[in-house]
């Protein structure tokens, strides 16, 4: 299936966690940022995009640990999975492959909002119920997707 280029956030991202909605924002950004900025912007656009990735998914790695979310060993090794994969792209690029960012942008485009849907709403669910007995209320615009929030 190839990636859908219009990528851009819409409320369907939305997990109900403000921090983590506001990350998530940022990374949709970057990831359209890959696919778009001219070569010669590419090592910036990706060096920005690994230094958010590893501070987005270090702030999610420590909020499952610290509340003993169940699936954290799953949803931490995804985290590692993906940051050892931008880092080889990172390094490819160096050596001026320039294909790989692209392919890397795919990939991502299909990869992030599944993820985002099924483990960071699973996440934000998580929280929010130790914190107030409740799911997190996530009011969603034209929405893409039907349910609120994927239960945990």
């Amino acid at each position: 299936m190839a990636a859908d280029h219009s990528f851009i956030w819409h409320d369907g991202l939305l997990v109900g966690h403000p921090d983590i909605d506001d990350e998530h924002r940022q990374v949709v950004v970057l990831i359209r940022a890959l696919r778009e900025t001219p070569a010669g912007g590419l090592a910036e656009v990706m060096e920005a995009l690994l230094r958010l990735a590893q501070a987005h998914f270090g702030h999610e790695d420590r909020l499952m640990e610290e509340r003993d979310f169940p699936p954290r060993k799953c949803h931490i090794g995804e985290h590692a999975a993906v940051l050892a994969s931008m880092s080889a792209v990172k390094a490819r690029l160096e050596r001026g492959d320039i294909a790989v960012v692209r392919r890397l942008a795919d990939e991502l485009e299909r990869w992030f909002p599944a993820h985002v849907q099924h483990l960071d709403s699973a996440l934000a669910h998580w929280i929010w119920k130790q914190a107030a007995g409740a799911k997190p209320l996530v009011f969603r615009r034209g929405a893409v997707t039907a349910s609120a929030v994927v239960p945990a």
